[in-house]
C-alpha cells in the first residue's frame, strides 16, 4: 500500500515510518527536511505547512496513495512556525486535497484534550484541524493520544529530570489526572488505523491503560530508574502559573503556559479503543523505563537536571564580574591593573567598560538564548584570553590565596561539558 506520511521526521511520525516500512508499505515522507537516508521503498517530498500546497497542487503528489497520515505537531511556536500553520491551515489544505485526488483514508494524529472545552492555543488549533476532515465525505481517522512516553522525546526528558531530583517539585500537589501511553503502543494503534480493513472514521483516543496522578507517574518514572522513593514539595498552582509565564517570555523550554494550562486540565479517556488497537495489552507506567536501559536513562535524566544549575551558575559569574567591575570594585585599583596589563591610559576606560558590558551580555544571554553552542565556544575563548594576558602582566595571581585563576579551571572544564551536550542534543533533534 502507498502512504503518504507528512512530518516523518517528528518524534511520533518517525516511529510511524519505521513501523510501517518493516510492514513492507511504500512510504512517500513528507517534511521540511529529507531524512538522512531514504529506505527502500521510502521516496521524498518536500513540504513545509508554513508554506502549504493549494489542493490542487496535490494532484501529482498524491497520485497511487490509498491513506494519508498527518504527523505534523509543535508543542510551542517559534518564528515561521505557528500553530495556525502547522496545525490548521496547512493540514485543511492537505485534507481537501486528499478527497480531491481519490484518496481512500486519512490518519489525522491529533490529541487528547483538543476538544469543546479546549483552552490552550495548541489544543484549539488542533481541533480546527480535526472539525475540518471530519466534515469531509471521506474515511477519516482523528487519532487523540494522550501524553506520550518515548525516552526521545522533550517532554519525557523533563519528566524524568523531575523524578530523579533528590525532591519531587508536585504542581499544584500532582494532583492532576493523567493517562500516558507508551509510544510503542501509539505507533502499534496507529498503524492498525493506517492498516485497518474495515472503514475508519470519528475521533479515537489513544491512552495508557488506565489515570493516575502526576504525582504517581512521577514516583514511578523514579522507580523505574532505579532510583530510591523521594520526598515531594507541594508547589501552589498559582506560582506554577506565575513560573510559566515567566519562562514563556525568557526561555525556549517545553515548560510554558500551554504546557501548565494542559496539565492542570488533565487528561484521561476510556482505554478500550487503544488496548483493541494495540493488540489486547498496553504497557503501563510502571513498565515505561525498561530494565536494560534504566542505567542510561538515569545518568541522562541526572545530567539533565543539573544543566540549570550550571548554566545558571555561569550566567551568575558573567552577572557579578560585569556588575562589580561597573565600580562596586574601586575604579582606580581597576585602572591600577589595566596599567599593569599594558593598555593604555587613553583606552583604559573604554577597556574597563566595554569588559564590563561585554560580561553583562555574556551572562544574559547564558540565561535566554535557546541554542548556546557557540556562546559556550565565546566564553571558553574569553576566558583563555583573559587568563593569558593575566598569566604574562600578573602571574602573581596563580599564588593568590582566593586562586581567582585557578577557578577558571573549573570554569573551563563545564563550559566544554555544555558544548559536548549541546552538541548531543541537536544531533538527536536533527535525527542524527
Amino acid at each position: 500500500m502507498k502512504i503518504l506520511l507528512v512530518g516523518a521526521s517528528g518524534l511520533i511520525g518517525g516511529h510511524l515510518r519505521l513501523r510501517l516500512r518493516a510492514a513492507g508499505h511504500a512510504l512517500l515522507l513528507a517534511g521540511r527536511r529529507p531524512p538522512a537516508v531514504l529506505g527502500e521503498g521510502e521516496s521524498w517530498l518536500e513540504l513545509d505547512f508554513a508554506h502549504p500546497l493549494a489542493p490542487a497542487q496535490w494532484a501529482e503528489q498524491l497520485r497511487g496513495v490509498e491513506v494519508a497520515v498527518n504527523a505534523v505537531g509543535i508543542f510551542r511556536e517559534t518564528r515561521g512556525q505557528s500553530f495556525d500553520a502547522l496545525h490548521q491551515h496547512g493540514p485543511i489544505a492537505l485534507f481537501e486535497a486528499c478527497l480531491q485526488a481519490g484518496v481512500r483514508r486519512v490518519v489525522q494524529v491529533s490529541a487528547l484534550g483538543a476538544d469543546a472545552d479546549a483552552a490552550s492555543r495548541f489544543h484549539c488549533s488542533k481541533r480546527a484541524a480535526d472539525d475540518a476532515l471530519l466534515a469531509l465525505p471521506i474515511e477519516a481517522a482523528v487519532a487523540q493520544p494522550s501524553l506520550v512516553f518515548a525516552a526521545e522525546g522533550a517532554s519525557t526528558r523533563l519528566f524524568l529530570q523531575v523524578a530523579s531530583l533528590p525532591i519531587l517539585p508536585l504542581p499544584g500537589a500532582g494532583r492532576q489526572r493523567i493517562q500516558p501511553i507508551h509510544v510503542d503502543d501509539l505507533t502499534t494503534a496507529l498503524a492498525a488505523l493506517v492498516e485497518s480493513d474495515s472503514v475508519v472514521r470519528g475521533r479515537v483516543a489513544l491512552v495508557g491503560p488506565k489515570p493516575l496522578t502526576f504525582a504517581d507517574y512521577l514516583k514511578q518514572l523514579r522507580a523505574g530508574l532505579g532510583l530510591a522513593p523521594a520526598r515531594a514539595l507541594a508547589i501552589p498552582a498559582a506560582w506554577i502559573a506565575l513560573a510559566a509565564r515567566a519562562v514563556d517570555a525568557l526561555v525556549h523550554t517545553p515548560f510554558a503556559r500551554d504546557a501548565w494550562t494542559m496539565l492542570e486540565r488533565g487528561n484521561e479517556a476510556p482505554s478500550d479503543a487503544a488496548l483493541a488497537l494495540a493488540g489486547g495489552r498496553l504497557i503501563a507506567p510502571g513498565d515505561f523505563v525498561r530494565a536494560p536501559f534504566a542505567s542510561a536513562l538515569r545518568v541522562r535524566a541526572q545530567v539533565d537536571s543539573m544543566l540549570p544549575l550550571l548554566r545558571g551558575s555561569i550566567a551568575l559569574v558573567w552577572i557579578v564580574t560585569g556588575i562589580v567591575s561597573l565600580g562596586l570594585y574601586p575604579l582606580a585599583d581597576s585602572f591600577a591593573l589595566l596599567e599593569r596589563s599594558g593598555v593604555p591610559a587613553a583606552l583604559r576606560p573604554l577597556a574597563l567598560y566595554g569588559a564590563a558590558a561585554l560580561d553583562l551580555v555574556l551572562g544574559v544571554a547564558t540565561l535566554v538564548l535557546p541554542r548556546r553552542r557557540l556562546l559556550w565556544w565565546a566564553q571558553i575563548a574569553l576566558i583563555v584570553v583573559y587568563t593569558a594576558i593575566i598569566s604574562v602582566r600578573l602571574p602573581e595571581f596563580w599564588l593568590h590565596p582566593y586562586g581567582p585563576l585557578l577557578k577558571n579551571l573549573p570554569m573551563l572544564a563545564i563550559l566544554a561539558l555544555l558544548v559536548q551536550l549541546d552538541a548531543r542534543t541537536r544531533g538527536a533533534r536533527d535525527g542524527v
